[in-house]
């Protein structure tokens, strides 16, 4: 990315859709305390989630940086984005998310009002099925060995996105570790939800939001959706390593492994 590269106070061009999830990333890191951190480039690469193995040296200088998070260092412009302090930007907890928003603008635009689209897991509702019932969506069980529905959803112009612990992980000294970073460590997260899912208005929240959240944790992540509106579902194992229920939202914290319907608009 062009941006990781320019110099500390310099404007530089970017285009108006990189614009534009940049500045939701940023409103959602102020809104979760810093919990969602775009500016966490480094700690990926460093922990292996790149291209890279982990390595001694790279995970030392990732825990030992000084860090700011991404909503204080970037300066955005209306078409120019300007970095006060170094920061290696990694967009991974919000693009896919908003990648199904742009699937889901390309069908209303060639006239289609009803569809589910969705990458890798990150869905989202337009309309009914052609059986004028809601789309039916299944939550993952928190399972790294095998795909099974822990709920089901009914989703009508909604989106859902997931972040968890068990699919994505690196083996460093015989522990197994989690790609969801601790903004405050520079370190994936020590301890945190088995699967935290999110439904909201567009992927790209729900995406973003399902990263903070899973930040937070059970406890303080769950006051947070509540407090911001957010319908979210909280899955947490035990030391069996099975997984139960921690809900916030209307849509989860009556039933939580019922079907629940969200007409977000």
């Amino acid at each position: 990315m062009r941006l990781n590269a320019a110099p500390v106070g310099a404007s530089v061009a970017v285009p108006d859709r990189l614009r534009e999830v940049l500045g939701l990333a940023l409103e959602i890191g102020r809104a979760s305390g810093g919990a969602f951190d775009i500016g966490m480039g480094d700690a990926v690469t460093a922990w292996g989630f790149g291209s890279e193995s982990a390595g001694t040296k790279g995970i030392r200088a990732a825990m030992a940086a000084p860090r700011r998070p991404a909503h204080e260092v970037l300066e955005i412009g209306e078409r120019h984005v300007r970095k006060s302090a170094t920061i290696a930007l990694d967009l991974n907890g919000i693009a896919k998310g908003y990648g199904v928003d742009r699937l889901a603008e390309t069908l209303g635009r060639h006239g289609l009002t009803a569809g589910l689209v969705g990458i890798d897991g990150e869905m989202r509702a337009l309309g009914l099925r052609p059986d004028g019932k809601a789309w039916t969506i299944a939550v993952e069980a928190p399972d790294p060995d095998r795909r099974t529905p822990h709920s089901i959803l009914a989703l009508q112009d909604a989106a859902v996105a997931t972040s968890g612990d068990y699919r994505h992980w690196v083996q460093v000294q015989g522990r197994r570790l989690s790609h969801t970073m601790d903004p405050k460590r520079g370190a994936p997260l020590i301890a945190s939800p088995a699967s935290v899912t999110v439904v909201t208005r567009t992927c790209a929240e729900a995406d973003a939001w399902a990263t903070a959240l899973m930040v937070l944790g059970p406890d303080r992540g769950a006051a947070l959706a509540r407090r911001s509106g957010l319908d979210a579902l909280f899955l947490l194992r035990d030391d069996d390593g099975s997984a139960r229920d921690g809900g916030g939202g209307r849509l989860f914290s009556k039933a939580p492994t019922a079907i629940a319907s969200a007409e977000v608009r």
